[in-house]
């Protein structure tokens, strides 16, 4: 993302799995983890969705741990369906995490149903703090009921993930649904308003 983004590996259950960390100006506030886009559709940590999600957590005061999923760039493994992919992100949660710290979830589009996903298995100890799900991919994956406080942003235009699908999964949550008018999937020319939603559910 920048110049200071650190890159590490660590271990998963399908072998390394390549982070990059961005670290606020001062002591960190928070931490948060941010799960990126359908690996089998070009997606990678360094996705400009998933990015302007880690500057959103760094304004915010939170380090901000992106990861690519098996098979991606440096990650080891291979495609697993989602399933190996929630297990992947629950394996960087445990790795990232600090216990004094606020911890918060999120994901853009295959990787908004992960992050639901991985904060559905967690323990009721280790929950998020908040969940930020970006265009979850509510059409193709079983997304599960998503936690009280959970910001769901979707563009109204957006044509990989029909907002109907969405509105469709949060209605019987009573989930409010944020829709950014004319934003595509990607939120072309609408990432600084993207950026701007998330610090203000964070403030």
């Amino acid at each position: 993302m920048n110049s200071q983004t650190q890159r590490v590996t660590i271990a998963g259950p399908a072998g390394a799995i390549e982070c990059a960390i961005d670290e606020p100006a001062s002591v960190p506030a928070g931490v948060a983890v941010v799960c990126h886009p359908h690996p089998l559709h070009g997606g990678t940590m360094d996705n400009k969705v998933a990015q302007t999600l880690a500057r959103a957590f760094v304004q915010l005061g939170y380090r901000a741990v992106r990861f690519n999923f098996r098979g991606v760039g440096g990650s080891q493994g291979e495609w697993d369906h989602g399933r190996g992919e929630v297990d992947d992100a629950l394996a960087v949660i445990a790795a990232h995490r600090d216990a004094s710290l606020p911890f918060v979830l999120a994901g853009f589009s295959f990787g908004g149903y992960v992050a639901a996903e991985a904060a559905h298995r967690l323990p009721a100890e280790a929950k998020p703090k908040w969940l930020a799900l970006i265009a979850p991919s509510t059409q193709k994956q079983q997304v599960p009921v998503a936690p009280e406080g959970t910001l769901v942003i979707h563009g109204e235009a957006d044509d990989v993930v029909p907002l109907s699908a969405t509105l469709d999964w949060a209605r019987p949550q009573s989930l409010p649904v944020v829709v950014v008018p004319g934003a595509g999937h990607f939120f072309h020319g609408q990432l600084t308003l993207l950026k701007n939603l998330v610090v203000r559910h964070g403030s």
